[in-house]
């Protein structure tokens, strides 16, 4: 895998770092599971919500709009953020609670997946979903990361956005991630992603793209996709000790990477037991917790809210 790139991201990271190196010993296979733990910083007493929201709009044009419209918009960056505006359904005003700030968290998984991972958008999952319903089912992130000039990996996402990340909150992502692995999705997937002309636009290297849609294609068992197949889940969650918090101290710190540890061996203890005798060569697929504490689950969604409609209001 390529090498993060800290100088382009927002967040600090906390964790970095494979699961096997504090997992439990009774738990199998660990091997290509990985954790990744961030967190924003305080000003002034407070957490950084303007910090959080401006990354959000960064990248919110991005994952919204197709390559073909961000190139129209170049150097236009309100008019690309009205345009955002306008693909983003805003489904949050009409959820409960448990499932408000999807697209939100989907928006976090994007700019984790660029800057983070260094990876090439080449579906921009939110505009794909706004304007195909036949392709709204499926990961919320889908994205390609170049290994190396011969090599690639494909990366699947799912992004949730929580009040709470205890024990009985974890078996409805283990089930989203086993939805999302079964044979017809990944295939649906792969043919989203051959069937758009934003792979050109991004894979440079003609035997790369060749090898690319070759591997993706549906004459190929899915068998073959599992080893190059990365699974990240984003769980975006409101966290008492991030709102008891009033500053940015080293007690925090430990207190956050202690409390993610935690819970990604609660996770990862879930999805082997239910998932690893259930989707066929298990072992070779590689998963990625990513957490992120927040002070106020309502407080970023409605601030997120107003945000659109005002934009949506512009155009």
């Amino acid at each position: 895998m390529q090498n993060p790139v800290p100088s382009k991201f927002s967040f600090e990271v906390l964790i970095d770092d494979s699961f096997s190196n504090f997992s439990s010993d009774d738990l199998e296979p660990v091997e290509n599971k990985n954790v990744l733990s961030l967190i924003n910083d305080f000003e002034d007493g407070s957490w950084r919500y303007s910090k959080f929201q401006n990354f959000i709009w960064d990248n919110i044009a991005e994952t919204a709009l197709s390559f073909r419209e961000r190139e129209s918009l170049a150097n236009q960056s309100h008019s690309s953020l009205v345009a955002a505006a306008k693909n983003l359904r805003l489904t949050d005003k009409d959820k409960k609670d448990i499932g408000k700030g999807s697209e939100l968290a989907e928006i976090l998984l994007y700019g984790v997946m660029k800057h983070h991972y260094n990876s090439l958008p080449i579906v921009p999952k939110i505009f794909y979903k706004q304007n195909a319903q036949d392709n709204a089912k499926g990961s919320d992130s889908v994205h390609i990361v170049i290994e190396n000039e011969d090599s690639f990996s494909l990366w699947l996402g799912e992004s949730k956005f929580y009040d709470s990340i205890a024990d009985d909150r974890l078996d409805s992502i283990v089930q989203s991630v086993f939805n999302a692995l079964q044979k017809d999705k990944l295939k649906k997937e792969n043919s989203i992603i051959t069937s758009v002309s934003d792979l050109e636009n991004f894979v440079k290297n003609s035997k790369l793209l060749e090898n690319i849609r070759d591997l993706l294609s549906n004459d190929n068992s899915i068998d073959d996709l599992k080893p190059f197949l990365h699974i990240p889940i984003l769980l975006l969650h409101e966290c008492p000790l991030t709102k008891s918090c009033r500053s940015l101290s080293q007690d925090y710190k430990d207190s956050i990477i202690k409390y993610h540890k935690e819970r990604a061996e609660a996770y990862f203890r879930k999805q082997i037991t239910k998932l690893k005798d259930v989707i066929f060569k298990y072992s070779e697929i590689t998963f990625h917790i990513i957490l992120f504490p927040v002070p106020d689950k309502s407080e970023i969604v409605d601030r997120f809210i107003s945000n659109v409609e005002h934009y949506k209001g512009q155009g």
